[in-house]
Order: C-alpha cells, then structure tokens, then sequence
C-alpha cells in the first residue's frame, strides 16, 4: 500500500452524479447535498448486557457525539440513514430515546430513517421509517435491491463491509466502502463503534477506512 494513496476522502462519479466517500464512514452526494450513513446499531451495548455480555455502552454516546459533527460540518439537506439505526426494540432504554428525540428536534425535518431488519418494533416518537429512497439516479435501501435499471446504482449498507489488511506479518480486518460493478450496488460500511462485519467479495473494488482521518483504495 502505498503512502500516496492514502487519503482524505476519495471521490467516485456514478455517470454525471459525483459521491464522496469520508473515513467518518459517510457519503456525500454533491448534487443534493445529502449526506448518507447506516447501521449505527444504538442499544447494540445495552443488548448484550441485558443477555449476560458485559459489553460496554459507551459505543452510543461516541456515536451521537460523530453523527452531530457530521451534521455541523456538512450542514446536508438530509441526512440519510440506511436502516438499522437501533440494534433491538428491547434495548431501547429512556435515556437512547431522549437522546433520539434530541437529535431529531437538532436537524429537524432533516433526517430521513431507513427501515433496517434490526429496526422493527423501535417505534420512537417522531422517526417515521421508509423503505428506501429515489434520487437522481441513486436508490438508497438499507438491504441491496434488485434494480433492473442499468444506469441506477443501489446505495445500501446492511452487510457491513470490511476487508483484510495484511503483511507477511501480522493481519487485521478494517471496515470498507465496497462497489459491486455487475450489480450495481454500493455498500456502506457500518457506522456505528460496535458492529462487526462481513469481508467482500474479491472482485468488488473496495476503499478501506484506515482510522478517522484516512481512507484509501484497495488493489
């Protein structure tokens, strides 16, 4: 891997329609201005703990405190999120749900919720779920959809990506943005601190998220 290669954010025109992928594990379509993330999994700690896992919870507040900066730094039209917002309905506490309600009440009317498998049954006080979304010739989903259009791209998350990186060494798995070409389909890497992750498929082109700050492509 080469040194040059590692960067900022790294741009990806879909026809005319220009994408930027961030390592905050976002993606900004600067058409319309919005700004799309997915799988945060809130209450994922929570969960876990409530099956004997002691799992830490701090994953929720580090995730709200990334999603405002996101929001201070872009100022996006909307906000897309692409489903699995929350992890159960059974781990919704008092305290996630304040912290919800807050967020939606900051960027109001902003925010557009994408039902993920994980979301049925977290019925929160002014989230109102769709099933995806058109724009220009982008589908946002939160499972990959079975698009018959040749020039449309899907934009979903749901498998949380993430790909090998490795030396002769030692080996680690790091989370990634991964485009399947054939299908057209784009796939985000999961959002939120406590998700794990499936690894691509070989012949998807992949762009892994080195820390905060770096994200570069994978050969």
């Amino acid at each position: 891997m080469s040194k040059r290669n590692i960067k900022n954010s790294i741009k990806l025109y879909w026809e005319d329609t220009l994408l930027e992928m961030f390592p905050s594990k976002s993606l900004f379509v600067h058409k319309t201005n919005e700004l799309l993330i997915s799988d945060i999994h809130l209450g994922k700690g929570e969960y876990f703990q409530q099956n004997g896992i002691p799992l830490t919870n701090g994953g929720d507040k580090s995730n709200f405190e990334r999603i405002y900066r996101l929001i201070d730094k872009f100022n996006p039209s909307k906000l897309i999120i692409l489903g699995d917002i929350f992890h159960s309905k059974y781990s919704i506490s008092s305290n996630l749900k304040n912290n919800i309600e807050e967020l939606i009440n900051y960027y109001k009317n902003k925010i557009i919720f994408i039902e993920g498998n994980h979301d049925k049954g977290c019925l929160i006080k002014d989230i109102l779920y769709i099933k995806n979304k058109r724009s220009l010739n982008l589908i946002y989903s939160h499972e990959p959809l079975n698009i018959k259009e040749k020039n449309v791209l899907n934009i979903c998350g749901h498998y949380h990506p993430k790909f090998l990186l490795k030396d002769f060494k030692d080996k680690i798995s790091l989370k990634c943005f991964a485009l399947d070409n054939y299908r057209n389909k784009l796939y985000l890497p999961a959002f939120g601190d406590l998700t794990g992750g499936k690894f691509c498929n070989r012949e998807f082109q992949k762009w892994g998220i080195l820390s905060e700050n770096n994200i570069v492509e994978i050969q």
